[in-house]
């Protein structure tokens, strides 16, 4: 069945989930579609001219890791050096969930291009490999990148002053109608958890236009200020 979610059926399915936004907005991207964004990959070869399938598929998807709807895209297998810090004071362990989805193109040990059970062989380069692993590898680097899969609560920001309490307070993700405001645990993380998510949207509906798909401004450090009380 692996290659069978290639097939001109699934195609249809999924061109039809974005031809209405695709046909109105060309190639230009705005702040609620994934169309024109960095992970808009119809207008590479290997995806058949689609956006979806590369990420998700109708039938016979992976099930295999949380918070993955119909997932079609090999999954990453390595095993990462971690982020560690004297003053940190959550546990750091293996990304899991959605972060390990986006690992699964970021960490440059996973083709772009293997998705539908079919082993790619477009690897993502440069400073978007965060996880700094090398085709067909098993282990990547995350040392130098924030942490990720950290439960984040109000357990440990009584721990750690520097954090603001993640249940109490307000903040607001994107700008103008592509909005939402809540408190840090409602609109950032994910089962109280800091994931990639957390700060960039893959799909671009909250996110800042002219940023890498940030939810919150970097200007002034302000996307950091939102959980460290600094």
């Amino acid at each position: 069945m692996g290659t069978q979610k290639r097939t001109s059926l699934s195609r249809i399915l999924l061109a039809g989930c974005c031809s209405v936004v695709f046909s109105l907005t060309g190639s230009l991207a705005w702040a609620g579609t994934i169309v024109g964004t960095d992970h808009d990959f119809s207008t590479s070869t290997w995806s058949g001219g689609e956006i979806c399938i590369a990420c998700h598929t109708p039938h016979n998807a992976d099930t295999t890791t949380t918070d993955a709807p119909l997932w079609n895209h090999a999954l990453t297998a390595a095993t990462y050096t971690l982020y560690s810090s004297p003053s940190l004071d959550a546990t750091v362990g293996q990304p899991d969930g959605s972060s390990k989805l986006c690992l699964s193109c970021h960490d440059g040990t996973v083709a772009l291009d293997s998705f539908g059970g079919v082993i790619g062989s477009t690897y993502i380069s440069g400073t978007a490999n965060i996880g700094e692993g090398t085709p067909g590898g098993t282990t990547g680097d995350l040392s130098n990148d924030h942490p990720i899969s950290i439960t984040y609560d109000a357990a440990l920001a009584g721990t750690d002053t520097s954090l603001f309490d993640p249940t109490v307070g307000s903040v607001t993700i994107g700008q103008g109608g592509d909005s939402k405001t809540g408190t840090i645990d409602d609109v950032m993380l994910l089962a109280n958890k800091v994931q990639c998510a957390s700060c960039h949207d893959v799909h671009n509906k909250y996110a800042i236009p002219g940023t890498p798909l940030l939810r919150i401004t970097d200007a002034a450090s302000a996307l950091c200020l939102t959980c460290h009380n600094k």
